[in-house]
C-alpha cells in the first residue's frame, strides 16, 4: 500500500532547528512552521536574514570555527529550552562541518543525521572531490596542491584559463578587505604563469589549494540535482533543474532556473551519493563538457541549499521530507509533479543581467522572456516583508549601478 506524505505535523513532533540563518535557513523553517513544526534557526552572524525574518528571528550563537567549546554549550542551552530532542538540520558549509565535528556531543541533545560524517567530508572541497575519484563521479581534471613544487609539476596537465580555490572558501575571509582574494570563492588563470603568481597570492593563508580545468561549456549546459536519502541510503525524493544564469557568469549559483528533466544526469548523480552511502539532504552541481560530452562535478551541497528551494515548487520539499524520515516516518520516494516554472533568485539577478547583457548573451527581449509566469523566488515573500524590501532594494541598486555606467550594454558580436 502506498503511503501518503503527511501535509501537517502532529502536535507531538519534534521541534526543529536549522543550523543557519542565511535565506536558506530561513526558508527552511518557513517550509516546517507552515506545517506545524515547531522551528528556529541560529546563526555566529547577525547580517544574515533570519535575524530580520518573519519566520524568526533567528538566535545568535558563537562562531564554531572559532569558539568550539563556546558553541557548544550554546546548543547545550538551546536543546534544554527546547525540552525534548529537536531534528538539527544544516543550512551552511559551517554548520554540516561543526555538527560533524561534533556530533557524538550533540547526539545527546538533538535528533542528528546519522549520515553527517559523510556529510562532513562532502562540506569541504578537498575530501569531497576525493570521495568523488574514489567512487567513480565523472569530474575535470583537478589537483589538490600543498606547496608550489606540486603546482608547478601539476600545472603542465591542466588547460588554460584553470581554475584556483581554497578547500572552503571561507578560508579566503581571513585575507585582508583590500587582498585581491577576500571573499572570493575562486580565482581564474590564463596561463601556467598567471596559476603560479596567484598561488603565491594565496599562500600565505592557503598553502594547501585545488587547481581544476574549467568545464567547457554554457551555464544552459549546468544542471541542479536535488535530493534527499533514507538512512538505509535509499532516495525518497528528487528535482532536476537547469540553470538559465548564474553570478558570476560562467561559475556561481544559479540566478535562474527551470524543471529540466535529465535522466542521464539524474542517474550519474544518484550512483554516486548511494555508492558513498549519503543520508539526507544533499544538492549536487553537475555540467554537460561540450569536450567530451560527459557530465562532469562541479560541486556537491550536503544540505539545504539555494538551489533547493526550487524543489518545493516542483512538488518536492525537501525539508519537510528530511524532517519526516529523521522523526521515523516511513516514506514513499517522491518526484517532481511536471510542473513548469522559473526559479528566480533577485539578488543575484541584479549583478547577472547586466554580466549576461555586457557579454552578449541576453537581450531585453530575452530577459522578458525569462521572466514569464509561472514564477518563483527565492528571496522575495510577501509575508516576510522586511527582507523582501531589502532585496528589491539591493537587486535594483545593483542593477541601476551598472546601467548608470554602462556596463549593461551588449558587445557587438
Amino acid at each position: 500500500m502506498k503511503r501518503t506524505i503527511p501535509s501537517t505535523a502532529a502536535g507531538e513532533w519534534p521541534p526543529a532547528v536549522i543550523a543557519g540563518a542565511f535565506q536558506t535557513g530561513v526558508l527552511g523553517v518557513r517550509s516546517l512552521k507552515r506545517r506545524g513544526v515547531k522551528a528556529l534557526c541560529f546563526d555566529c552572524n547577525p547580517a544574515m536574514s533570519g535575524f530580520r525574518s518573519v519566520y524568526g528571528p533567528a538566535r545568535l550563537c558563537p562562531n564554531p570555527d572559532e569558539e568550539p567549546q563556546q558553541w557548544l554549550e550554546f546548543m547545550k542551552e538551546l536543546a534544554h529550552e527546547l525540552g525534548s530532542k529537536a531534528v538539527l538540520i544544516p543550512s551552511s558549509d559551517r554548520y554540516v562541518t561543526a555538527i560533524a565535528d561534533h556530533s557524538e556531543m550533540l547526539q545527546d541533545h538533538f535528533l542528528v543525521n546519522p549520515g553527517i560524517r559523510i556529510q562532513g567530508l562532502l562540506a569541504e572541497k578537498q575530501t569531497q572531490y576525493r570521495l568523488a575519484m574514489e567512487h567513480g563521479m565523472p569530474m575535470p581534471q583537478t589537483g589538490m596542491v600543498d606547496t608550489r613544487e606540486e603546482l608547478l609539476e601539476f600545472s603542465g596537465k591542466l588547460s588554460y584559463p584553470c581554475l584556483i580555490k581554497p578547500w572552503h572558501f571561507r578560508e579566503w575571509e581571513k585575507f585582508q578587505a583590500d587582498h585581491p582574494l577576500f571573499h572570493q570563492k575562486i580565482a581564474i588563470a590564463n596561463s601556467a604563469q598567471e596559476l603560479a603568481a596567484t598561488y603565491e597570492l594565496a599562500r600565505p593563508i592557503t598553502p594547501s589549494v585545488i587547481v581544476q580545468d574549467i568545464i567547457q561549456g554554457p551555464d544552459q549546459a549546468k544542471r541542479v540535482y536535488l535530493s534527499c536519502y533514507d538512512r538505509a541510503g535509499k532516495r525518497i525524493a528528487n528535482a532536476m533543474f537547469r540553470e538559465l544564469r548564474c553570478v558570476p557568469l560562467g561559475f556561481g549559483p544559479a540566478s535562474v532556473s527551470e524543471p529540466f528533466p535529465d535522466a542521464e544526469a539524474d542517474a550519474v548523480c544518484d550512483c554516486f551519493l548511494k555508492k558513498i552511502g549519503y543520508v539526507g539532504i544533499c544538492e549536487i552541481e553537475v555540467k554537460w563538457d561540450s569536450r567530451d560530452g560527459q557530465v562532469k562535478l562541479i560541486e556537491a551541497n550536503p544540505r539545504l541549499s539555494g538551489g533547493g528551494d526550487a524543489a518545493p515548487y516542483a512538488g518536492v520539499d525537501l525539508c519537510w521530507i528530511h524532517y519526516l524520515e529523521m522523526i521515523g516516518r516511513p516514506l514513499e520516494p517522491i518526484s517532481p509533479t511536471g510542473r513548469h516554472f522559473r526559479h528566480i533568485v533577485l539578488r543575484s539577478e541584479g549583478t547577472a543581467i547586466p554580466e549576461y547583457m555586457r557579454a552578449g548573451l541576453l537581450s531585453w527581449k530575452q530577459l522578458l522572456n525569462s521572466y514569464t509566469p509561472p514564477l518563483a523566488f527565492f528571496d522575495f515573500d510577501l509575508r516576510d516583508w522586511r527582507n523582501s524590501l531589502e532585496t528589491l532594494v539591493v537587486s535594483i541598486r545593483s542593477l541601476m549601478h551598472a546601467l548608470w555606467n554602462g556596463s549593461s550594454k551588449p558587445k557587438s558580436s
